[in-house]
């Protein structure tokens, strides 16, 4: 007979960056985003998970991978630049070998060995297409996102964004979304009909989104429940977050992790980061007493939490499952971006637990497991809300982004006219297809957030401007049946993103 489980740990991973690429020019800095994503996260999520299914250890991981992370990680621009980028910071490390204190030689080699090991394994790989080997595993549940991660309570009409990532989804991984992650988890009354209408099963949401819904939930947060278009929604678990999130009260806080903020750039007096790093957070000490960081150590440290988190669900499953008198689920969402980038041994944590995982009272789990086991879920309606500060919609909507949203109204009311035009040429037909990028990509919610958090803001303010000004430019000539075929190409060639487009989706 087998025993139930106290529990079941569902760790849902949110990988999104914002479409940024720009072949005018010969180098950008944002696109640095996307390569430190890469080399710091991407790459060591897909190796360890390649190793857990060489050595047949069974885990169970969900996560987003956006339209726009998905269309930037096939970009051969992009690709060749990453590369570029790596093999940069590789012979910098080199040629700075002489000027770099023996005291930092672990972290050095470190560097010139990961360094070394991701240019070796994109050449040899296909990054995207390695997750979605590892999704037809069965370990590895990949759920889409918005289609630009278009904050939806605020998009006049919501369906285009879906329908476009579930579109574009199809292209990259072969089959249909199961389940989606709300840009920002945003959600509003009403959404849950549209993610039912193009076929999405299951979405998350903070805790309080489901916590203060029409009705209360029987079990909190700790089971699925179901909205009245029939989706089932994930509720996060406040707790669980905070212990891996936090870096005040959570792991990545450690004196012996690596410390983000000094960067051997500034260090060797090159004037700019190069997200290489040698200090370790040592405590509350200025940057320049920080020690020097020993790997070993942080490896040692990664692997004694990653145990303490174990033991700690296993605590929380039982007393759950004590009150609730049945296995709680305990969803814990993160950005993907913490592991690794963030939180440089985060990846290093993430495998350690999945090994002492794989024989505990508390299984791991993702969306479809739970829902084929438990099919009857309570019924209410979510509340209004997302994840951002203060729970709902205040950070994508202030005094600092205010001002986006009446040129965004406009423009959607424009693209719904021209969405109902049949297109009479097949420069007509490209024309319309570029206007619905424009929209998309002007719709993202990344340039409120920054032009919120302040960090980069005349870089969101640029990005929101040009896309609407093309979008305008290209409303007007196809209205006035002049389409200037060399401005379209500069427009197709700039924002190429999801060339499978119709733009007959915003109808």
């Amino acid at each position: 007979m087998t025993t139930q489980p106290s529990g079941y740990l569902s760790l849902v991973l949110h990988a999104h960056l914002p479409f940024v690429r720009h072949p005018e020019f010969p180098r950008f800095l944002e696109e640095d985003w996307l390569y430190e994503a890469i080399g710091e996260t991407y790459i060591p999520l897909a190796r360890m998970m390649e190793r857990l299914l060489a050595d047949r250890v069974p885990f169970r991981l969900t996560m987003t991978m956006s339209p726009p992370l998905c269309e930037m990680l096939v970009d051969p621009l992009l690709k060749e630049r990453y590369r570029r980028h790596a093999a940069g910071l590789l012979e910098t490390l080199e040629k700075e070998r002489g000027r770099i204190p023996a005291k930092y030689g672990a972290a050095a080699a470190l560097y010139e060995r990961s360094l070394a090991e991701s240019l070796d394994y994109v050449g040899r790989n296909d990054l995207l297409s390695v997750f979605r080997r590892i999704q037809e595993s069965g370990s590895l549940e990949i759920v889409t996102c918005g289609a630009t991660h278009g904050y939806l309570p605020f998009v006049l009409d919501p369906r285009p964004q879906i329908r476009a990532a579930v579109a574009n989804y199809r292209k990259h991984f072969g089959r249909a979304p199961r389940g989606i992650w709300l840009p920002e988890c945003a959600y509003a009354p009403g959404i849950d009909r549209i993610l039912a209408d193009n076929g999405l099963e299951f979405f998350y949401l903070d805790a309080h989104g489901v916590i203060n819904g029409s009705r209360v939930p029987k079990f909190g947060v700790h089971a699925p429940i179901r909205t009245p278009a029939g989706c089932a929604v994930f509720a996060r678990d406040t707790e669980t977050s905070k212990q891996v999130w936090s870096s005040k009260e959570g792991y990545p806080g450690d004196p012996t992790y690596r410390e983000f903020y000094r960067d051997l750039g500034w260090d060797l007096g090159l004037g700019r980061n190069l997200g290489i790093k040698f200090h370790r957070i040592t405590g509350d000490v200025p940057l320049h007493e920080k020690l020097p960081y020993d790997p070993e150590a942080a490896r040692g440290k990664a692997t004694e939490h990653a145990w303490h988190f174990k033991q700690q669900r296993e605590l929380q499953a039982r007393h759950l499952k004590s009150k609730l008198g049945r296995p709680p689920v305990i969803v814990a969402p993160y950005d993907a971006e913490l592991f690794g980038h963030w939180w440089f041994e985060g990846p290093i944590f993430l495998e350690a637990l999945f090994r002492a995982m794989a024989d505990s009272e508390v299984p791991l789990t993702h969306g479809p497991d739970v829902l084929a086991r438990d099919g009857a879920l309570q019924t209410l309606e979510p509340a209004a809300s997302s994840w951002g500060d203060k729970g709902y919609y205040e950070v994508w909507l202030n005094g600092t982004n205010d001002w986006i949203y009446r040129h965004q109204r406009i423009a959607e009311e424009r693209m719904a006219e021209l969405a109902g035009r049949e297109a009479k040429t097949e420069l007509e037909r490209r024309a319309l297809n570029q206007a619905a990028r424009e929209i998309l990509l002007l719709q993202s919610s990344d340039w409120a957030f920054i032009m919120d958090t302040g960090a980069v803001a005349p870089y969101a303010h640029k990005r929101f401007k040009e896309h609407t000004l093309r979008f305008s430019r290209l409303w007007d000539m196809i209205g006035r049946g002049a389409v200037d075929e060399a401005y379209l190409a500069d427009c197709e060639g700039k924002d190429s993103i999801f060339q499978e487009i119709d733009y007959r989706v915003f109808r």
